[in-house]
């Protein structure tokens, strides 16, 4: 069986820190970096709790190039995709998107 995989991109609440991220797992990955699970990671010295940009895949490796791709790019490509997809950067966590 293959196991689906997840983009994702946090940010804080002055939107000076991006971080790209993939996982099999979205909810649960979510509420790792919320809870700071890992105090000494990047996203929680960061503070990067604020889930900005996600998308869905069907392969996890095809999550993984696509993650390796957005990380390769510069932070305006990063800003680009978040603002065609989430313009007002609003928390999508916080949303609670049925689809999570």
């Amino acid at each position: 069986m293959i196991k689906q995989g997840w983009v994702y991109i946090l940010s804080y609440t002055h939107h000076t820190v991006l971080y790209t991220g993939v996982t099999s797992n979205l909810r649960q990955r979510m509420e790792q970096h919320r809870s700071h699970l890992y105090p000494y990671s990047f996203t929680a010295r960061y503070n990067c709790t604020k889930l900005v940009y996600y998308c869905k895949y069907a392969d996890i490796l095809e999550a993984i190039c696509e993650e390796k791709r957005i990380k390769g790019g510069s932070r305006k490509a990063k800003e680009l995709l978040i603002n065609i997809n989430n313009p007002k950067w609003v928390d999508l966590w916080e949303l609670r998107l049925n689809n999570l």
